[in-house]
């Protein structure tokens, strides 16, 4: 019998398999992405690491006790710390200027993510997981499946390498598990809301890799 989190992955198959097997993910592990697209795709997840880091604080803020509290405090240690630092050593060796990687992107996958992640002012804890839960788990998915490969670009290396950490995936496996835990309280209308939130965030993470090669 699937676990909540279960269900909620296998009703978005189609969007889970786009994103976790996209071009993009073929391209990065076999080092044949262009520079021009991966420096797209940087610049807009940059964007999205704002938005992340406050949805994260968002998490810290909704979960019910200390116990679930510290796991989020402790990622965004990595977000604003060892992620960070990649962003800024991969801009700089693919020369982006400090003002493309700066200036705000109004761009629809980023305004996406904004809406289902900060969109909500009283977003309950179970949709708050329910939009960070997708983004993490698709990373994780796609990563692993290319652990063996070895890109001779660091920066593409490097990328893999954060989201197949030990630690990443602890958490991640982590968040399925809170879902799994708080689910069966979930009223139906609460089921129906934690349901659409992630098919979105699966949905937008199709629409995040297609972005990287827009020209």
């Amino acid at each position: 019998m699937q676990t909540f989190s279960e269900q909620l992955r296998a009703g978005c198959e189609a969007d889970w398999r786009a994103a976790t097997e996209h071009r993009f993910v073929t391209e990065l592990a076999n080092d044949s992405i262009s520079d021009a697209d991966y420096a797209r795709y940087l610049i807009l997840d940059y964007a999205f690491l704002d938005i992340l880091v406050a949805h994260v604080g968002r998490a810290v803020t909704t979960a019910p006790g200390m116990i679930e509290k510290r796991p989020y405090a402790g990622f965004l240690g990595v977000l604003t710390g060892d992620e960070d630092d990649y962003f800024l050593r991969s801009f700089a060796a693919m020369g982006v200027s400090e003002d493309d990687w700066r200036q705000p992107f109004d761009h629809a996958v980023v305004r996406g993510f904004r809406e289902i992640m900060l969109g909500a002012p009283n977003a309950t804890y179970a949709e708050v997981l329910a939009a960070l839960l997708p983004v993490e788990w698709v990373y994780l998915t796609w990563a692993k499946s290319v652990a063996d490969h070895a890109p001779a670009r660091f920066y593409l290396k490097e990328w893999i390498d954060l989201h197949t950490d030990p630690g990443f995936e602890e958490f991640v496996m982590w968040m399925a598990a809170e879902m799994d835990r708080i689910g069966p309280a979930l009223s139906d209308v609460e089921r129906t809301s934690v349901k659409n939130i992630f098919d979105r965030a699966v949905e937008l993470e199709v629409a995040f890799f297609d972005a990287a090669y827009e020209t």
